[in-house]
């Protein structure tokens, strides 16, 4: 189905099950503990060996030699593989030989070796045998001292560098200026369950369990880099326990599992221990950013310009901090760039709302910077600066953009009213109370997506597509969506997802998978609905599907008789016109939140917490808050705890667990509200829903730090706000 103009008339707007807080169809195997991930497939291939990955000790240099023997002779040992025995590795689309290194070294932990035995603790003390010769380099870790890094031809959705007017000269004769850096620093994903694979092969097909977000990429990269067809590869992942894109990608993982249970001619699993999730695994790269923005003195943006540096890899790709800055708003005069520098640290890539997530830490509290220098209130300032138009192409309107509503709705419902202006003047006993505001943002992006419908006797639907449920609710927004299609009841649809032998489905990513997958599921209904009324004398057109029949003028049939004794299945692939050229499509928010500052210890905790989201349609508000209040969580540990510490001499991240590593916790999150607007958006799909789960995080770091600015009159422009940032600055205001 090619989706290019909005039907007029659309099975989904009855919304009987469609838009309604349904429970999570998965639930009750997760909460039981039958929901099966990745390490965990005992029954599909019996007798599995294990497999321990030796991460390199060094970030950069050579490996002059490996000496196995010891751990050969360890018992239980059935094999190892290195670079040396592995076979020639082909350069997959995102360079996956290297998730194997040797003899070169490209940063610390980065894979070396797995080590192939009978149990688990086997190969791990085997594994602490291997004996590798290493020929360190000088390796480059601080990003601070690189600048000056080359430019890169492009960022994700666009040019590395825009320009629009002449940014330098406005910003000169703007009577009202603010020039600032901000910096943000390497982030991970920690996610609860680490990346985890299991292989095994018949013959030369391999099947590969494992935990991934976007089966169909992984099939194509895991095939060329072993140099084999994709048809030999299958991928299953039904159930993944946290993704946050650090799971769009195969690693090594499932690489290694893959040569090792060729090389033991057995089933290999192989689970990543938890340092080597944060030092071989992707990261979200840290930045340094300038922001300049001049304003007439009334508050009308007339120049804006945001420059980035972030790191990664030879060959890497930078940080598309700007990305928000090129359509949030308006301003005549505008630039952005981006620069890359080389560094020699694991691989900076994906993490949930990659680029506006580190781009609106530092625009949004800019914005608060500037409105004070404007005496304007940062709610008005960001409500004054609204467009309908994208400011760098004035031709393109949104297809929705309702931020003034967002901002003005959480306005009111969060008391914005009661602030007090000017910061340090609130208490509540020992504690300095400030509140805070900002802009969310993040782009709508459309992915062909297909699925497979089937109709039994017994008149069970079920769904069939590859897409994946990192956590996210798809399960139940796909069950949603074929019940409404076709007239049953949710508990009458069987969904099958993460499976590469089904249809290729938009996948989980980029807040792009659940308007993309329930639109591939909408196609294949229409399909099917066409095969129904065919087989019972309908006219299609005609035909009502509900409560399990089909119905046209007086005559009602059940749904079930279209199956026979057998099935009616369609197949289809929603794809997409131009709309998208024509229009501007993206999500919009505001995120509002109150902090106490403690002013002896200059503790901070966050008290009150609400968000506002205009997404298109909401196509499950139960599962969407989840996103929405999960999101904000990672924005407070973003805000004042998540870093990863690199030590700038050897070249790795030191606290590379969950206890250095900190991220919040139930005692450190509030009560949190979420509003969704009531609005659909038909340029979208014929869902007409966009995407909620990374609009979620998006400004709201920058709302604390803008709250903490209000509470205590300390003005910190480096994340993570922490307490030995504040302290020393305290009396100032006392």
């Amino acid at each position: 189905m090619k989706f290019d103009t909005p039907a007029t008339t659309n099975p989904i707007d009855q919304l009987r099950v469609i838009g309604q807080p349904v429970n999570r169809i998965d639930g009750p195997r997760k909460t039981t503990g039958t929901a099966t991930y990745a390490y965990e497939w005992h029954d599909a291939a019996p007798n599995p060996a294990y497999g321990y990955i030796v991460g390199s000790a060094i970030a950069k240099g050579r490996i002059n030699a490996i000496d196995l023997a010891a751990a050969k002779a360890a018992p239980g040992v059935l094999a190892i593989v290195t670079a040396e025995n592995a076979g020639k590795l082909e350069k997959g689309s995102l360079n996956t030989a290297k998730l194997l290194g040797g003899p070169d070294i490209q940063h610390y932990h980065q894979a070396v070796a797995v080590v192939v035995a009978e149990t688990f603790e086997q190969a791990r003390a085997a594994a602490q045998l291997v004996r590798v010769d290493y020929a360190s380099a000088q390796g480059a870790f601080d990003l601070a001292k690189l600048t000056d890094s080359a430019k890169p031809e492009k960022i994700t959705g666009g040019p590395a560098d825009t320009k629009v007017g002449d940014f330098a000269a406005a910003f000169a004769a703007a009577p009202v200026q603010l020039d600032a850096t901000y910096t943000t620093p390497d982030e991970a994903h920690a996610m609860m369950e680490p990346h985890a694979s299991m292989a095994a092969w018949d013959g030369d097909k391999l099947t590969l369990w494992t935990s991934n977000q976007m089966i169909a990429w992984n099939v194509a990269d895991i095939a060329k880099t072993l140099a084999i067809p994709k048809e030999k590869v299958r991928l299953i992942s039904p159930y993944i326990g946290g993704g946050f894109g650090g799971k769009l990608f195969p690693r090594a993982d499932a690489l290694l599992a893959a040569l090792g249970a060729r090389a033991a001619g057995r089933p290999v699993k192989v689970a990543l221990q938890r340092p080597l999730m944060f030092n071989n695994t992707t990261h979200r790269p840290a930045t340094i950013q300038r922001i300049r923005i001049g304003a007439s003195k009334d508050g009308k943006i007339t120049a804006i310009g945001h420059e980035s540096w972030s790191g990664d890899l030879p060959g890497g790709q930078p940080d598309g901090a700007v990305s928000q800055t090129r359509l949030l708003y308006a301003g005549a005069d505008r630039m952005t760039t981006t620069r890359l520098a080389v560094l020699d640290l694991p691989e900076a890539n994906a993490m949930r709302a990659p680029g506006e997530a580190t781009g609106m830490m530092a625009l949004e509290i800019a914005i608060d910077e500037m409105a004070e220098k404007l005496g304007i209130d940062p709610v008005e300032l960001r409500i004054l600066n609204d467009t309908q138009v994208d400011p760098e192409k004035p031709e393109r309107s949104f297809s929705q953009r309702r931020l003034i509503e967002c901002l003005r709705t959480g306005a009111e419902r969060f008391g914005w009213s009661k602030r007090s202006a000017a910061p340090g003047r609130v208490r509540d006993g020992r504690w300095l109370v400030g509140t805070g505001v900002a802009a969310a943002f993040r782009n709508n992006m459309l992915t062909k997506s297909a699925a497979r419908v089937r109709l039994d006797s017994s008149g069970i639907v079920t769904v069939e597509t590859d897409m994946t449920d990192i956590g996210t609710g798809s399960y139940t927004i796909i069950a949603q969506t074929a019940a409404e299609m076709m007239g049953v009841p949710i508990d009458k649809v069987v969904v099958r997802l993460g499976d590469s032998n089904f249809p290729v489905s938009a996948g989980s990513g980029g807040q792009w998978g659940g308007n993309n997958s329930t639109a591939g599921v909408y196609a294949a209904c229409i399909k099917l609905r066409e095969a129904v009324a065919q087989k019972l004398g309908f006219n299609s057109a005609e035909a009502a599907f509900a409560d399990g029949q089909v119905k046209s003028g007086n005559r009602s049939v059940p749904l079930a008789e279209a199956a026979g004794d057998g099935e009616l299945a369609a197949e289809d692939v929603i794809e997409y016109g131009d709309l998208a050229k024509k229009y501007q499509q993206s999500t919009f928010g505001a995120h509002f939140v109150e902090v106490g500052v403690d002013t002896a210890t200059a503790e901070i905790r966050v008290r009150r917490m609400l968000a506002v989201c205009a997404a298109g349609r909401i196509l499950n508000p139960k599962t969407a808050r989840s996103q929405v209040i999960g999101a904000m969580t990672m924005g407070v540990g973003a805000a004042l705890m998540e870093e990863l510490v690199i030590d700038k001499r050897h070249g790795f991240f030191v606290n590379h667990d969950l206890a250095g590593y900190e991220v919040p916790v139930h005692a450190d999150i509030p009560h949190q509200d979420v509003i969704f607007l009531d609005e659909t958006d038909p340029m979208s799909s014929p869902m007409k829903a966009k995407g909620i789960a990374e609009l979620g995080i998006c400004g709201v770091a920058a709302a604390v730090a803008n709250a903490i600015y209000n509470a205590s009159g300390v003005r910190v422009r480096d994340y993570p706000i922490t307490l030995d940032k504040l302290l020393d600055r305290l009396p100032e205001v006392g």
